[in-house]
C-alpha cells in the first residue's frame, strides 16, 4: 500500500470515528415517552441501478482519490431505534442523493453526462451496538421538480423496514414539493432537519442529526 493509500485509509477511519463520536454528543433532547415513527416515503425512480465500486459511508471521496466532490460538506448522523426505544444494531442504513449539480447516480437521469465524477452518490453503513450510523456527504441541492432532499433506507436481516427522505429546515421550496406536502405537520417535523454549521470549521462544514424510528412487529424483532 503506497503512502497516498495509507493516508486515504487513515482519513476514512478517522472520519468514521469522528462521526460515531459526534453522535454521542449530539444528543436529541429529552427522550419522548412515545417515540414517533419516521414517516415512510417513496423510494423514487433513482435508487442507483448500478452500485458504485465504492459504497462506504464517505460520499465525498471515491476509493483512494484525492479529489473530493463539489458541495458543502455535511456530516449526517443519528440512531436507528424501534418504537420501544431499543437500538437496532447491525441495521444497514443506505443513503443516496443528487450531486452538487443536481444529478443522480442513475443511467435514467437525463443529465448523467453532467454528473460530478468525484461524488459517490450512494453510501451504506451498518449501525453499531447502540444503533448509531454516520455519513459524510454534501448538503443536498434541488433536483428539477423537487426540493433538496436525501433519500434513506434501513434494512435489517435482509428485510427493508424503512424507506424515507429528509429535507432542509427553512427551505422555501419545501412548501411546493409534492411528496413533502403529502406529509402532515407532525410528520414533516420528523423529516425536516436543521443543518447546523460545524463549530470551528474553516470550510463551513455542516452537521445534521436524523434519528430513525422503525415500527417492527414482535415477529420482526425476534427473527
Amino acid at each position: 500500500m503506497d503512502s497516498n493509500s495509507i493516508e486515504a485509509w487513515d482519513r476514512r477511519r478517522f472520519l468514521t470515528k469522528l462521526g460515531l463520536g459526534a453522535t454521542a454528543f449530539l444528543t436529541p433532547g429529552a427522550f419522548a415517552e412515545h417515540l414517533q415513527l419516521t414517516p415512510r416515503q417513496a423510494e423514487g425512480p433513482f435508487f442507483p441501478d448500478k452500485l458504485p465500486l465504492d459504497t462506504d459511508n464517505d460520499l465525498l471521496i471515491i476509493n483512494d482519490s484525492l479529489t473530493p466532490a463539489v458541495g458543502q460538506v455535511t456530516h449526517l448522523s443519528g440512531t436507528v431505534r424501534n418504537l420501544n426505544g431499543t437500538p437496532m444494531r447491525n441495521a444497514l442504513v443506505e443513503i443516496w442523493q443528487v450531486d452538487g449539480k443536481g444529478v443522480y447516480l442513475h443511467s435514467g437521469d437525463r443529465r448523467k453526462n453532467q454528473a460530478d465524477p468525484n461524488f459517490q452518490g450512494y453510501g451504506r453503513f451498518s449501525t453499531d451496538s447502540k444503533g448509531n450510523y454516520y455519513f459524510r456527504t454534501i448538503k443536498p441541492v434541488p433536483y428539477p421538480g423537487r426540493t433538496p432532499h436525501i433519500h434513506a433506507a434501513v434494512t435489517q436481516k435482509g428485510k427493508r423496514v424503512l424507506t424515507s427522505q429528509c429535507y432542509l429546515k427553512g427551505e422555501a421550496s419545501n412548501a411546493k414539493d409534492g411528496l413533502y406536502k403529502r406529509l402532515n405537520e407532525e410528520q414533516q417535523k420528523l423529516v425536516t432537519l436543521d443543518f447546523q454549521p460545524l463549530p470551528d470549521s474553516q470550510t463551513k462544514e455542516l452537521a445534521v442529526r436524523w434519528d430513525l424510528v422503525i415500527g417492527l412487529t414482535p415477529k420482526d424483532e425476534n427473527h
